[in-house]
C-alpha cells in the first residue's frame, strides 16, 4: 500500500519521501510506501493534478493506493484570486479549490506554509554556527515567517551575509530534511502537522 504524492518540483520528489516515512512508519503496523510525482513547477501541478490524480486513483491497481496527497508551497504560487491575500485565506482557498477540481475523495491537497524550509527552521541547530546565530526570534514559530521574507529568502539572505555563498534549494534543503527530526517540526508547525496526521489516519483506515 502507497500514497502518490504530487510535488512541484525535483528537490521535493527526492526529499520528502524519506522524511514524511520517518515519522509514518514508526506509528503503523507495515510500512507505507510514497511514490513522488514531479510536476516541475506549480504551474503545471495545478494545471494537471486532476488528470493524473484521476488516472491514479481509477487505475487498474487502485486499490493499492491509500490516497495521491498534492503538495504546494503557499509562498510561489500566482493563481489565488486577488482578494485572497492572508496566509489562511490562501491555503484555505487552495485546498478547497485543487480538492474540487479532482473531486475524488481519495485526493488531498496540502500545502506547505509557506514553503517546506520552514519545516527547518523549527530546528535551528541543523544550520552551521554562523546561520544558526543569526536566524531572528521569529523562527520560534517557522509557519509565520511570512509572504514578506519567506523562509527560502531568510536563509539566502544570511547565508549571503555570513558565508557569501547562496542558500540553493537543490542542495541545502535535501540534506537538512534528512537530518530534521520530524516529530520536532511537528511540534512547531500546525500545517505540518496537519499533512502528517492526516496521513497516518489514511494509512491506518487502510490497514497499515
Amino acid at each position: 500500500m502507497k500514497f502518490i504524492l504530487f510535488c512541484e518540483g525535483e528537490t521535493e520528489a527526492k526529499a520528502l519521501p524519506p522524511f514524511l516515512k520517518k515519522w509514518l512508519d514508526p506509528r503503523l503496523q507495515r510500512p507505507a510506501g510514497i511514490t513522488p510525482v514531479n510536476f516541475k513547477g506549480w504551474p503545471q501541478l495545478v494545471k494537471d493534478a486532476p488528470t493524473k490524480a484521476r488516472m491514479y486513483l481509477n487505475a487498474p491497481d487502485k486499490e493499492k493506493i491509500i490516497a495521491v496527497i498534492a503538495l504546494l508551497d503557499l509562498y510561489g504560487p500566482k493563481f489565488y484570486p486577488s482578494n485572497i491575500t492572508t496566509a489562511a485565506q490562501r491555503y484555505n482557498w487552495a485546498k478547497e479549490y485543487l480538492e474540487k477540481a479532482v473531486a475524488l475523495p481519495k485526493f488531498k491537497q496540502f500545502l506547505a506554509v509557506h514553503e517546506t524550509e520552514a519545516w527547518l527552521l523549527s530546528d535551528p541547530n541543523l544550520f552551521p554556527h554562523e546561520i544558526k546565530s543569526a536566524l531572528p526570534g521569529k523562527v520560534q514559530h517557522p509557519e509565520e515567517v511570512n509572504f514578506d521574507e519567506p523562509p527560502a529568502r531568510l536563509l539566502d539572505r544570511i547565508y549571503q551575509q555570513k558565508t557569501k555563498r547562496s542558500y540553493k534549494k537543490t542542495t541545502h534543503s535535501i540534506g537538512l530534511l534528512e537530518k530534521l527530526y520530524p516529530n520536532l517540526a511537528y511540534s512547531k508547525c500546525p500545517k505540518l502537522k496537519e499533512l502528517l496526521d492526516e496521513m497516518l489516519n489514511l494509512a491506518k483506515a487502510a490497514g497499515l
